[in-house]
């Protein structure tokens, strides 16, 4: 065996990467490939917010290369089609890949594999690579599928994880194997303003960082809205440029209750990637349906622009979603309060909600974005699922001193005090604020309307 193809997917690092170690240990060249799926392109899944970050990552595994004595590979079109011509070009005998949970991973792994087969090239597919625990390898006697996240965690913590691999010394690519150029931010459009940076080398940075001083109280600081205590790695995880499995590792190896929340956050992150290997549909499918009689975005045209806009009159819903349009990221809590009120106080169709973020977060992810806002919409795994998080109280338990919001919606920063969540009990007086809307609707009678909509359903 002389040459093997890896395709880089959504584990764009070097650091513990399984299908790499393999291709090396097996071949004497490799020919490190990431194809710019017009697939993908074509569906709308790629947000300027994510191609901007997937740059930085893209530049950033090339540099590592470089520095190993190799270079990666770009190409753009069909996957299958290029991860075949290029195995054709360097007379590769394997390729070797990550595995994913979504439908159209499931289908590019068996389109992929056919082709290759007719090639006589052999496609290998490797789990925990982008998990730390393989979406099928923890399941109940009588499902295939953890439906509920508390018995599947006790399950999660007490599977052995393979240990961690370090980065290669050296990776040896063959001559001859053309690559495009290297995408950069310049020149994309809608870009957030306040984008982080991507790439192995900055995700690293973070986690050391993380791990030298935020971890220890992340357990009683992570919805702190204002104190921003959480690790800000779901760029890293979303984009692999980080291994979840060197996370749990290291996490362990630091200890305490911070540690040990971090991890569950991670074993949060693994349960959704099971329910949507399980359950594919459930990406644009009530998983748990309801037959709920939701308002689409035509219906509710006015509410859902004035929450897009952060100008529902809301304050902690307000500057989450300014939040989101200006970092390309939210607060783990901020979202649960945004995503809450447009399908339980708005009552607007979850789906909206979903593309929303998809269309901006950069950790935008399917098994994550579909699912966390299916819990929230109550049509998930949530097994309370008439939930309804109340923005005010919300806000006065997780920014008591209002400083988040004051943070994001300048027009209330002259507030002090918690007084910044309900600016509208200053109506009628001189410490009103004129350039901030009245509340798009009344707390009790959009929890009315939620629960119409559940005996209509």
């Amino acid at each position: 065996m002389n040459v093997s193809v890896v395709l880089f997917t959504s584990d764009l690092r070097l650091h513990d990467h399984p299908p790499l170690r393999a291709a090396l240990e097996g071949s004497r060249q490799l020919v490190p490939l990431f194809v710019r799926d017009r697939a993908v392109e074509g569906s709308g899944f790629a947000a300027p917010n994510r191609l901007a970050f997937l740059a930085d990552c893209l530049r950033d595994l090339d540099a590592g290369l470089r520095e190993r004595g190799g270079r990666l590979v770009v190409r753009s079109g069909d996957v299958v089609e290029q991860v075949c011509g290029a195995a054709a070009r360097a007379d590769a005998d394997e390729v070797h890949m990550a595995a994913d949970v979504s439908a159209y991973a499931h289908r590019r792994e068996e389109r992929l594999r056919r082709a290759l087969e007719g090639q006589g090239v052999r496609l290998h597919v490797h789990d925990t690579v982008t998990t730390a625990v393989g979406p099928g390898a923890v399941t109940p006697t009588s499902a295939d599928h953890f439906a509920v996240f508390t018995p599947y965690f006790r399950h999660w913590s007490r599977q052995a994880l393979r240990d961690t691999l370090g980065a290669p010394r050296a990776v040896p690519v063959p001559d001859g194997v053309g690559s495009e150029e290297l995408p950069s931010r310049g020149g994309l459009a809608g870009v957030s303003e306040g984008l982080a940076a991507g790439g192995e080398t900055e995700g690293r940075k973070r986690l050391t960082a993380w791990l030298r001083g935020g971890i220890t109280g992340y357990e009683d600081s992570r919805d702190d809205l204002a104190g921003d205590a959480t690790s800000r790695l779901s760029p890293h995880l979303h984009f692999g440029t980080l291994s979840p499995i060197e996370l749990v590792h290291r996490a362990r190896r630091a200890g305490g209750p911070g540690a040990e929340a971090f991890v569950r956050q991670l074993a949060w992150r693994d349960f959704h990637r099971q329910v949507l290997a399980a359950r594919p549909e459930a990406a644009t499918a009530d998983y748990r349906t309801k037959r709920d009689r939701w308002r689409s975005e035509r219906t509710a045209r006015e509410d859902v622009a004035a929450w897009r806009e952060g100008r529902t009159g809301y304050p902690v819903i307000d500057a989450g979603m300014r939040q989101l349009r200006y970092e390309g990221w939210m607060h783990n809590r901020c979202r649960l309060l945004t995503a809450s009120f447009l399908a339980k106080t708005l009552y607007v169709d979850w789906r909206v909600g979903a593309r929303h973020f998809l269309d901006l977060l950069v950790d935008g992810d399917v098994a994550n974005n579909q699912l966390n806002w299916q819990w929230v919409a109550g049509t998930g795994t949530d097994t309370r699922p008439n939930r309804v998080l109340n923005p005010v109280a919300q806000a006065r338990r997780h920014d008591p001193d209002g400083a988040y919001v004051r943070r994001w919606v300048p027009e209330l920063a002259y507030l002090e005090g918690p007084l910044a969540h309900e600016p509208w009990k200053l109506r009628g007086l001189d410490r009103a604020a004129p350039d901030y809307p009245e509340p798009i609707v009344d707390l009790a009678d959009g929890l009315a309307r939620f629960r119409q909509g559940r005996e209509r359903g």
